[in-house]
């Protein structure tokens, strides 16, 4: 069987960030005791982004400006998918642009999901992208609520200039409970921390660790790298020290991100590799329900395989907000009185997105054939030149570059995240689309600003459960 590895990776965190300690103050007049714990920031996604617009944005991030119609399978890792019963997977592959022939997956139920979709595509045979993305939610007050974040890593899994190669790794399979969240919930049911440090992280993992050793024929002291992410603080470290590691621990990413449930294993190895040497072996551990080992060793193509962002440039690219109530509005933890322009509905007509998914999935333009303008939407004959439609060749948008030709800030239509801001944006191949804009700091954003475009929720049809998914610009930089 042909040897895969890792030859790309990538990484995204949502830009709003939020004080631990405005949280803490929030519940200070019943839970005093959260302040003592109140350290750093958290991330937390805006209204219109899930796992799936996170794990698009991990895609690109991992697949930079290569090609990704070489990607054969597609697998995506959450504990907090936004489907029961649709492949969220599938959205996310036609997003990034692979093939219509492209296998794909949703993995979920548990926190090592991300670990054993990567595993999983390691010991296959095809060119996959495995993306683990989360979001979740904790009740107001609890100490998971300052504790969690949201994020998304990926990884293309390739035979291809592999920059880590996977050279042990064992799984143990134990139905310890740590914590539940039953399907209907959406809040996790935690139990006692020691029961879990002690019983589950400290008796598990390593009889995984020395299985994965065994496989690789190397001892502890041969690895340079420890990953493994824990809602608990200090798991990691009490692991690490049972099994007598010399080495470096890895960040669990508290702050600016914090614990972001199965994405968080593949999050913490996507920054690690971003530090590594080459020749420097990486152990992976994911924990829920037994537990998976990974053993990577760097090669001389780690360098090259650098993202453009990776999880150092999204955690640097911050846009803090004060507002713990608007956290948890996105988070639907309360419901606001809108007022009754926010009462229109959602209901997205399934068979004309069908009918345009060309266009609105991949954000294709057309360009005409005869005069050369490219527009978007598509339409039946060219706006310059008037040639038939039929002559029109595909330009994707969602990876150029672009800028702000008009803006403005929108008080009055309905919002979940007001203002509105929408305006025309120029793309450099000449296109121009009327767009909403996201992520826009309190000064705004001017004319002639630099945008890139992201994959976000247009809107949401509430009364049905159904996300129309679309594109919108965003400054190149968080202000």
């Amino acid at each position: 069987m042909t040897e895969l590895g890792i030859s790309r990776f990538g990484a995204y965190v949502p830009r709003l960030r939020l004080d631990r300690s405005v949280i803490a103050a929030a519940h200070a007049w019943m839970a005093p005791g959260l302040k003592g714990q109140a350290k750093g920031s958290r991330a937390f996604t805006s209204w219109d982004e899930d796992a799936i617009t996170m794990g698009v944005e991990a895609a690109r991030d991992a697949l930079g400006q290569g090609d990704a119609a070489g990607v054969q399978a597609v697998r995506l890792a959450s504990t907090h998918l936004p489907y029961a019963d649709l492949q969220n997977a599938a959205i996310v592959a036609r997003a990034i642009g692979v093939a219509g022939t492209v296998a794909t997956s949703d993995v979920t139920g548990s926190q090592r999901a991300g670990t054993s979709a990567l595993l999983q595509a390691l010991k296959g045979g095809e060119v996959s992208l495995v993306i683990g993305s989360d979001n979740p939610f904790a009740k107001p007050a609890s100490v998971q609520e300052l504790g969690f974040g949201a994020g998304a890593a990926a990884f293309l899994v390739s035979d291809e200039n592999i920059a880590a190669r996977l050279i042990g790794s064992a799984t143990v399979v134990d139905v310890f409970v740590d914590h539940f969240r039953f399907s209907a919930a959406d809040s996790d049911y935690n139990w006692e921390e020691r029961w879990v440090r002690d019983e589950g992280y400290a008796k598990i993992v390593p009889a995984a660790v020395n299985a994965a050793l065994a496989d690789a024929q190397i001892s502890i002291g041969d690895v340079q790298h420890f990953v493994m992410p824990s809602y608990l603080k200090g798991a990691a470290d009490a692991v690490a020290r049972k099994l007598k590691f010399a080495g470096t621990v890895a960040s669990g990413l508290e702050d600016g991100v914090g614990y972001a449930g199965a994405a968080q294993a593949l999050l913490m190895l996507a920054a690690t590799l971003e530090k590594a040497q080459p020749g420097e072996r990486i152990m992976l551990v994911g924990f829920g329900q037994g537990a998976d080992v990974l053993i990577f060793q760097a090669t001389d193509a780690i360098k090259a395989a650098q993202p453009v962002r990776g999880v150092a440039g999204a955690i640097a690219d911050a846009l803090p907000t004060d507002s713990y109530l608007r956290m948890l509005s996105f988070y639907n933890g309360i419901e606001a009185e809108w007022g009754m322009r926010s009462e229109k509905s959602g209901k997205t007509p399934l068979t004309e997105q069908y009918r345009s998914a060309n266009q609105m999935e991949g954000f294709n333009a057309g360009k005409c054939g005869s005069c050369g303008t490219v527009q978007f939407p598509q339409l039946q004959y060219c706006v310059t030149c008037h040639a038939p439609g039929e002559g029109f060749i595909n330009v994707p948008l969602r990876d150029e570059q672009a800028e702000v030709l008009t803006s403005t800030a929108d008080w009055l239509s309905y919002h979940p995240s007001p203002p509105l801001w929408v305006g025309f944006v120029r793309f450099d191949s000449g296109a121009r689309v009327l767009m909403e804009m996201v992520d826009i700091g309190k000064d705004g954003i001017d004319t002639g600003a630099k945008l890139r475009m992201v994959y976000r929720i247009k809107e949401k049809d509430r009364q049905r459960g159904y996300n129309r998914y679309f594109w919108k610009a965003t400054p190149l930089g968080a202000a």
